[in-house]
This record gives C-alpha cells, sequence and structure tokens, in this order.
C-alpha cells in the first residue's frame, strides 16, 4: 500500500483523554479514533493488526477441533432470566446494555453467550455419540462500562473470540481445558508477547476453576502474584499464601483500657506499643441479595492484613440460600447513610468487637436481625490479641477466644494475599509480583447453566445427564492494544512482526529523486511479490517527518532508499533494536524474507 493513497493522519502530541502510553500511541500514530466514551474506529493499520490477531486465534482453535460460529449480538432477556443472570448483568453488575424493543420485549446486546450457546445445545445435542463438542466465534460483544478508559482497554464495544465447549463428564471437559490451556499459549506466544497464566477467580461466568492468561506490563490493571520457582501463578483476587508469622502479644492478661483517639490499627498500635500482628480488626459490610435482603457481616481479620473482597463475595454468594436468594446485588461498606436505615443506636465505629450485639440492628423489613459474622484464619490463630471493646475509646487487650470471646462458628479464607508472603506449596518461596493485562481466561463452568437451563443428553445407559460445559474468551482488541503496551518506546510503538499490520516499510527520502523513486518502486514490488507486506511512503515530506511517522507506527523493518544507493545499498533500520545496516539492494528481498519468517516461527 502507498502512504500517499492511505487515510493516514498521524499527531504530534499526546490526546488530552488519553492515560496509559498504548492508548496514547494507537491515537497519535492513526490506529483509532474515539468516537464517544469507550467506542472506537478501528482505522485501516489497526483493522489489519486485528485481522492478524484473529487468524492466530482462529487457527489455534481449528487445531483443538474448534468449529467456527456466528451467534446473535441481540439477545432476548427470557435466557438470562432461565439462566439466573438477568439481574446480576442489569442491576448488579450493571454492565449489560438492556432495552425493549418496539414489540415491547426485553431485550440486551451480549456481553457474553453463554445462555445462547446453551439454549442451541439444548435444543440440538441429544446423545452422548455427539460429544464433546467445542464451538467458537469472533465478534463484538458489549459491556457498558461505568468508566470506560484506556482505549481498547476497558471499551463498551470490542472485539472477542469466545469458545463453548460441550462434554459427557469432568473427564473430557478436562481434556478440553487443557487443550485450551495449550491453545492460548500459543496465540500469546505466537504474537509475540511475554505472559504468564495464572490462577483467577471465576466472576460472573461461574464454574469450578480457571485461568487467566496475563500479558506482562507495567499498565497492567491486574496485579499476578507469582513464585520464582515457577510453580505457583495467581491473580490477586485469587491468590493464597501464608502471610508472616504474628509477633508474640505483650498482653498476659485480658483487660478492657481505655483508648482515646485510635480508631486506627496505626493510631492503636502507637499507643498501645504493640505490633498489628497482635490486633484483631472488625470491619463491617453490608451486602444486598437478589431478593432484596440486605445482611449485615462483620468480618474479623488480623490488623495487618487486608479483606479481599473477592472472596468475600464468593463466600457471601454461597451462603445466599441461606437469606433464601440466588446471588448478590451489591456488597459496600456503608456509610452514614446507610447505617441510618438500620441502626437501632450509633455504633462504636473504630472500636467494634467480634461479639458486638445484634441489638444495634434494628427490625426493619428486609434487614437480616442479626449480623453475619465471618473471621478469617489469620484472626482465628491469634492469642493474647488486641480488639474493640464495643464503647469509644476503650479496647480489650490480652483477649482469647473462647475464654473472653466467643469461638467463631464460620472461619474463612478472605485475607488479600501480597508481595512478600510464603508459598504454600514451599514456605521457602517468596511471593512476588507483576503487573498484567488479562488477555485471556479459560474456565471449567461444569452444569452450572445446563442444569438450571435443561441442556441435557442421554448417556449410554439410556440416562438424562446434564452437559459438562466450559467457555473460553480471548480479548482480540484488548490483546493487540496491551502488545504495544507491552512493547513500544519514546519515538512510537514497537510490534512483533506476527501482528504488525505491515512487516517493512520502504521510505523515499526525496520523492523527486528519480533514482530514489525507481529502486524504492523496485523493492516495494518485490518485496509484496515475495510475501513480504510492506508500505511505501511516497509522500511528499521532508525525511525527517516520514523517520518519525515509521517509527511512530512501528513497522519492524524500515528500508531507506536514500545515499547508499550510490554503492548500490539501502539502509536497512530494525525497529526493535533501532539497528542500522547497509544491505546490497539485491540481497535486501531475501535478508528481509528471512528475519520475518525467523520472528514468526
Amino acid at each position: 500500500m502507498r502512504l500517499s493513497q492511505m487515510l493516514f493522519v498521524t499527531l504530534r502530541d499526546d490526546p488530552a483523554d488519553a492515560e496509559i502510553p498504548s492508548h496514547k500511541l494507537l491515537l497519535r500514530a492513526g490506529y483509532i479514533r474515539r468516537i464517544g466514551a469507550g467506542i472506537y474506529a478501528y482505522l485501516p493499520f489497526m483493522w489489519r493488526v486485528l485481522q492478524k490477531v484473529s487468524q492466530i486465534v482462529r487457527e489455534e482453535m481449528n487445531a483443538i477441533n474448534g468449529q467456527e460460529t456466528l451467534l446473535p449480538q441481540l439477545q432476548p432477556s427470557e435466557l438470562w432470566k432461565e439462566s439466573g443472570r438477568w439481574d446480576t448483568y442489569t442491576k448488579a453488575e450493571g454492565i449489560m446494555f438492556a432495552f425493549t424493543d418496539r414489540r415491547e420485549q426485553e431485550v440486551a446486546l451480549g456481553p457474553t453467550h453463554e445462555e445462547v450457546i446453551t439454549y442451541i445445545a439444548r435444543d440440538m445435542i441429544r446423545s452422548y455419540r455427539q460429544l464433546p463438542q467445542t464451538l467458537y466465534q469472533i465478534q463484538t460483544k458489549f459491556r457498558d462500562e461505568i468508566r470506560p478508559r484506556f482505549g481498547l482497554m476497558r471499551g463498551r464495544e470490542f472485539i472477542m473470540k469466545d469458545a463453548y465447549s460441550f462434554h459427557p463428564d469432568e473427564e473430557s471437559l478436562k481434556k478440553t481445558y487443557q487443550d485450551m490451556y495449550v491453545a492460548y499459549s500459543n496465540i500469546l506466544r505466537r504474537s509475540g508477547l511475554q505472559f504468564r497464566a495464572v490462577e483467577a477467580d471465576s466472576g460472573a461466568i461461574g464454574g469450578s476453576g480457571s485461568t487467566e492468561f496475563m500479558v506482562l506490563a507495567e499498565a497492567g490493571e491486574d496485579e499476578v502474584l507469582y513464585t520464582e520457582d515457577g510453580k505457583y501463578a495467581a491473580n490477586v483476587e485469587k491468590a493464597v499464601s501464608l502471610p508472616i508469622d504474628p509477633e508474640t502479644s505483650p498482653f498476659t492478661i485480658c483487660e478492657k483500657r481505655e483508648t482515646p483517639g485510635t480508631e486506627t490499627i496505626e493510631k492503636l498500635c502507637n499507643f498501645l506499643k504493640c505490633s498489628p500482628t497482635s490486633v484483631v480488626k472488625n470491619v463491617l459490610y453490608q451486602v444486598t441479595y437478589d431478593n432484596g435482603m440486605t445482611v449485615l457481616i462483620l468480618v474479623s481479620i488480623r490488623g495487618d492484613q487486608e479483606v479481599n473482597e473477592v472472596k468475600l463475595i464468593n463466600e457471601l454468594t454461597k451462603l445466599a440460600g441461606d437469606y433464601n436468594a440466588k446471588t448478590i446485588l451489591s456488597l459496600s461498606v456503608p456509610d452514614t447513610d446507610a447505617q441510618k436505615k438500620w441502626t437501632a443506636k450509633p455504633l462504636p465505629l473504630g472500636y467494634i468487637a467480634p461479639n458486638i450485639a445484634d441489638d444495634y440492628i434494628q427490625s426493619v423489613k428486609d434487614i437480616a436481625p442479626k449480623f453475619l459474622r465471618l473471621v478469617d484464619k489469620t484472626a482465628v490463630e491469634l492469642k493474647n490479641f488486641v480488639t474493640g471493646a464495643n464503647e469509644s475509646s476503650f479496647h480489650l487487650v490480652g483477649a482469647n477466644w473462647d475464654k473472653d470471646i466467643k469461638s467463631p462458628n464460620n472461619i474463612v479464607d478472605i485475607r488479600k494475599s501480597r508481595p512478600g508472603d510464603r508459598a504454600v506449596h514451599d514456605p521457602e518461596q517468596i511471593i512476588q509480583s507483576a503487573r498484567g493485562i488479562e488477555a485471556g481466561h479459560i474456565f471449567q463452568l461444569g452444569t452450572k447453566y445446563s442444569e438450571i437451563m435443561g441442556a441435557t443428553y442421554t448417556n449410554e445407559q439410556g440416562e438424562e445427564k446434564p452437559l459438562v460445559m466450559g467457555c473460553y474468551g480471548v480479548g482480540v482488541s484488548r490483546l493487540a492494544q496491551a502488545a504495544v503496551e507491552q512493547s513500544y518506546d519514546k519515538d512510537g510503538i514497537i510490534w512483533p512482526v506476527a501482528i504488525a499490520p505491515y512487516h517493512a516499510i520502504v521510505t523515499v527520502p526525496n520523492i523527486n529523486d528519480a533514482q530514489q523513486m525507481e529502486a524504492a518502486e523496485k523493492l516495494y514490488a518485490e518485496l509484496n511479490s515475495s510475501g513480504i507486506e510492506t508500505l511505501l511512503d511516497d509522500r511528499n515530506e521532508r525525511a525527517g517527518v516520514k523517520f518519525k511517522d515509521a517509527d511512530l507506527i512501528g513497522i519492524p523493518y524500515r528500508i531507506v532508499t536514500g545515499k547508499a544507493l550510490a554503492n548500490g545499498k539501502v539502509e536497512v533500520v530494525q525497529r526493535a533494536s533501532k539497528k542500522a545496516q547497509e544491505i546490497a539492494i539485491e540481497e535486501v528481498v531475501s535478508t528481509i524474507k528471512k528475519w520475518v519468517e525467523e520472528a514468526i516461527k
């Protein structure tokens, strides 16, 4: 393609609304244009990148017997109500674009397709002889993000590959899950990205287990915890670890002490001259379930630890049935206004104990009359600890479970793992941290959707059984931007060769120089005919402008028909290393072809 004929406009300054390097560079280099909040146009360069990523994805899916399909973006609410996720996606998470059509029917733009594919399987799969099956699509998805940001990283419209598999049993599912693990690793490797596969929380998708594929980058929204031995890696939301050992408490007798102005752990420990590892802090939350019931939760945890709210949500979801509910609509720390709706008397905030009385909760419709008390394992193990005394400006010191405070019934692991912790599999291994961008996620769904939606098959014994399912997603547009976030410099993008919009660019310093243009036209034609996707910068611009643009758009190899022509050579610059060398014109095609083939093995 001739650059003079392309819709090609670059920006010299960073756009005001762009926050991270990849977002700035894609806008500046003319790859994307913002149309609205979280809505972007993919311009010609970007579309070529997305096509290449999609083709790699397609090849890896086909290699494991995936069957490509295309599912409707517009989905009826009935399917989502069958699965029980309509309220979750339209009210709780609120990320689904839902509306009423002119026939007064509720419909939505699909953020995901579990319901649709389960409906198809229910209608078409009858026997074990048809199993297993894997279907996939590459399509636009829609999610009504509250804060769309970072360009294609968190948009309201994006391109995704989603796949779904159906099995007669868990063994079959695990085989496909492992095949997907390999396929996803291949996708990222072939795309030229550094990545880490990590254990992950299944979130609203659900299922028994999941793995995220994180592209490593400093601007990543996710924190990945891992060990140097390579035997453990997890998203911080899912991670488990061993905290540092608590210090021995300086208190040996249980007594109530006046501790004015000690509402925080730091102030309390400074006042009592003790370690936060000797403190049981008590954090108040309130959860609202899908049936309208609000429950007050008191989480007791060691003073130096933080609550992992994803783990907390998972525990509360498990307990939904105790309140005649199915799922959670919201979780929050109740502010003053929220407290007014249910408190019978002022709470001793900052001085609450694990045994605070239930009579702080007034009798109100749709408010559970008792606190749900959850105690993290780190707090259960403490002896002679410090905690609130349920009276402002007072704490208990030297307290013990059973003896001074009733032992907890609900013992859970809801602490947030962090760097410096010890690994569970080997306490000698210290947990490390890295930032990552989630580019892919695979789930073992089990029978979550098939049971509730009645998708069954008949086994060899003639028994009707629910289909066992898996689902697998790759963010195609997100992966493309993640590649930029991982690889750029002060001059612009450095595309991996496999997904670069073009492999090479022939730059003509002076288009009025007949010798330069002749050599450029010849190389441009020969490179393209040999399978090297090549641009020709034949614009009537200064050489410096052309060089800057070539660096900005990140084409892997730049060929300059300049002064070296006098010696029968051209200058070839490798974008990644900025290494420049003069190569004989007759050797350019074979040299670039060799470099490209080696880069995309």
